[in-house]
């Protein structure tokens, strides 16, 4: 059975989870055009995002953490089909049904949404994300980070968290004791700074976080595609390395990484019937 991630560029990633396929923050603008962010704010791409990734990908839903311009843009619009099932904050629920998305699940907090294909199980649960610091976090879209659980006959085959557009602050402490031992982590870094503040995880944030997390594997996404990301990936690396952390696993645009499945797993072939 796989378990991997496939990087497209910023947040966007394409997940294979047994015999689901999740995309998630689709933006596929190229490197040169700009995004906005709200509030007169606008940003422009850095980097090609690897879109060939997604030729062949038979998509089962789309997983959005918020509705900001580099994480749902003009392009990606295009391709989302508006019957698509899509995983979201419900605030951007809401706007997305005014723009004629049908299949949208908008979710509170620790709430989750389930599918079942043949033996698997797969399920989403909307975990705290904080955009911005104190009353700035009411500026900005509502951001949930999600963990996404795989499961095989009854059995817990991976449990994976991503992060979304978020701050550290108190109420990430409750993800591991809540829902259990992360395996993965996709962090979303970047050290993105709009008129001089923090908006999503730095170096030293994004330490902080995989030190209270504390996963076998973390792969850090989201850090140089927007003009607006100020904190290198580079800085993040040395300073967890530095601080004894273990696992860290950058990947290159359009590679492909194994995600670490628990052992025991069942090996389940994939069927052709579409998810409900």
């Amino acid at each position: 059975m796989q378990a991997n991630v496939t990087f497209v560029g910023n947040a966007t990633t394409l997940l294979r989870l047994g015999n689901f396929t999740l995309l998630t923050d689709p933006a596929f603008g190229m490197a040169g055009s700009r995004v906005y962010l709200g509030y007169g704010a606008w940003s422009k791409r850095l980097r090609d995002p690897v879109l060939d990734v997604l030729d062949t990908a038979k998509v089962d839903a789309v997983l959005l953490s918020h509705l900001h311009g580099d994480h749902f843009d003009r392009e990606a619009r295009r391709w989302v089909e508006p019957t698509m099932p899509i995983v979201t904050t419900e605030a951007a629920s809401r706007k997305l049904r005014r723009r004629r998305y049908v299949a949208v699940s908008g979710l509170p907090t620790w709430e989750c949404r389930e599918w079942t294909r043949s033996r698997q199980r797969l399920r989403i649960t909307s975990v705290p994300g904080k955009h911005g610091p104190g009353l700035a976090a009411r500026l900005l879209p509502d951001v949930m980070g999600s963990v996404i659980e795989l499961e095989v006959d009854g059995r817990l085959a991976l449990r994976l968290y991503i992060t979304g557009d978020t701050l550290v602050h108190g109420a990430l402490e409750e993800i591991p004791r809540r829902l259990g031992d992360i395996d993965a982590m996709l962090i979303h870094l970047g050290g993105t700074r709009l008129m001089g503040m923090l908006l999503t995880m730095d170096d030293r944030q994004g330490t902080e976080l995989t030190q209270l997390i504390r996963p076998g594997l973390t792969v850090p996404i989201h850090y140089d595609d927007y003009q607006v990301m100020k904190s290198p990936l580079s800085d993040f690396v040395t300073r967890a390395e530095r601080q004894g952390l273990t696992g860290i696993t950058p990947i290159t645009r359009g590679d492909t990484l194994d995600l670490p499945l628990r052992p025991g797993v069942t090996d389940v072939h994939r069927p052709h019937n579409p998810v409900a």
